[in-house]
């Protein structure tokens, strides 16, 4: 079958084109720009066209277009596919068709998803369920690349997926296993409020409509509490529960290699499905004890400039709590080391409904420095009137606190450069385009 990808550079579609590559498919697919990941897809064996999106990138014979949701039916590639009478579907709607092939687990939260899924893939293929899995990052050891993948391909019936709750994709999927690490208020250009978050998941939950079904649940979480309390004391799926107080908390801290006591939490939801899967604790502990981490989630490299050498972390986070909580992590493995911070904001509309608590985050946050440059647009999902209203700039100067500076990217690297001292720690954050700047280091 012949199947072209819209956007196939995302994180996302680029993993369900790898699945369809591996089943023997005719893959194509277009994007704007050329990235690592549309060459390593080339190098697998897809037609890539990269540029401005064309209706002759959909060629004759195609059967099955996949596209990012932020796709619009204006778009020259999705008005060809439609001209060739060829099946249409979002990333999503993709995946949600797979879940229903196999026995899926999906792991859904606001922070924690990709970590907990490549944790979750590496438990149950060292107890050789061997899954194939989908998730929104690089895991090293699923190989195919010096940094890893993000699609892993197995032989059994089970598949590993990290399932967003963005333009509330997740509600295409039908797993057999749910795993809520937590729920906060994110994705607000899109949900508006807390209330329809919620109201979201709790359509998401009732997809567990069979009682071979679990949730495994963060249940010191308020909002996954509430989420619960709305099936009432006798759901049909079983609910698995994890916290602080699990007896299994201290162990799993001590045996850990990536810091802060969130991977704790999600370790914990690990052991969980472990169990549910029937892999004995010893080889849960033994997958979680050599996780090593994911790309960009505090992944730790040395980095050197102008012959002095630090510690250089690059990672994902772009919402405060995950900002909060990376810093947190950095002090706890680094106590007597001077901590540097560049920052680079995601999205106008984030920064705009989340601006009191980035605030506070910034304001309390566990760093000797840190540098704030400017916000990275997404395209499709800014407004010019959010925009005018938001910036970096405006950021630091509520922030008020000497510590926390802004600068502009192009500034950074000199800055930089005169400023660190051998034996600190920078940490590069943010969801961009700012990873470029750690690599250059």
């Amino acid at each position: 079958m012949k199947v072209h990808f819209i956007g196939i550079g995302g994180i996302g579609v680029s993993a369900l084109a790898q699945f369809y590559l591996e089943k023997g498919h005719d893959v194509s697919g277009s994007d704007l720009v050329a990235s690592e990941i549309t060459d390593f897809l080339k190098k697998k064996g897809a037609k890539i066209f990269i540029g401005k999106h064309k209706k002759e990138n959909v060629k004759k014979g195609t059967e099955l277009v996949i596209c990012s949701p932020a796709v619009k039916p204006e778009n020259l590639e999705y008005k060809a596919a439609k001209k060739l009478k060829a099946k249409i579907q979002t990333y999503p709607e993709a995946l949600g068709d797979l879940t229903k092939e196999y026995f899926t687990i999906a792991v859904s939260g606001t922070h924690g998803k990709s970590t907990t899924t490549a944790m979750i893939a590496l438990a149950l293929a060292k107890a050789d369920i061997d899954p194939t899995v989908i998730i929104g990052t690089k895991v090293k050891e699923f190989g195919g690349s010096a940094e890893g993948t993000n699609f892993r391909i197995g032989t059994s019936k089970v598949l590993v997926i990290e399932a967003d709750e963005h333009f509330s994709s997740f509600l295409n999927y039908w797993p057999k296993i749910i795993v809520l690490t937590n729920i906060e208020r994110e994705h607000l250009d899109h949900y508006k409020n807390l209330g329809n978050i919620l109201k979201t998941y709790k359509k998401y939950v009732g997809h567990l409509n069979q009682k071979d079904c679990y949730l495994v649940a963060n249940t010191d979480d308020e909002n996954i509490r509430s989420t619960i309390a709305e099936f009432g004391e006798n759901p049909i799926f079983k609910i698995e529960k994890y916290g602080a107080e699990s007896p299994e908390f201290s162990k799993i801290k001590k045996i850990m290699s990536v810091p802060g006591k969130h991977n704790v939490y999600n370790a914990l939801a690990v052991v969980n499905v472990a169990r549910i899967m029937a892999v004995p604790d010893e080889i849960t502990y033994k997958a979680l004890s050599e996780f090593e981490g994911t790309w960009r989630r505090f992944e730790i490299r040395q980095g050197s400039v102008s012959g002095k050498k630090f510690t250089l972390i690059s990672d994902y986070g772009h919402h405060p709590t995950e900002i909060a909580a990376t810093l947190s992590a950095t002090r706890e493995k680094y106590p007597k080391k001077k901590i540097w911070c560049v920052f680079q904001p995601h999205q106008h509309q984030r920064t705009y409904y989340l601006f009191k608590e980035f605030v506070k985050t910034f304001q309390e946050a566990l760093s000797d420095n840190i540098i704030i440059t400017d916000i990275y647009d997404v395209a499709g999902r800014e407004t010019k009137q959010i925009n005018a209203e938001v910036s970096s700039e405006k950021l630091v100067k509520k922030i008020n606190k000497k510590s926390v500076i802004y600068l502009q990217e192009n500034e950074l690297e000199k800055y930089i450069k005169e400023n660190i001292g051998t034996g600190d720690v920078l940490v590069v954050m943010g969801a961009g385009s700012i990873y470029k700047f750690a690599e250059k280091f």
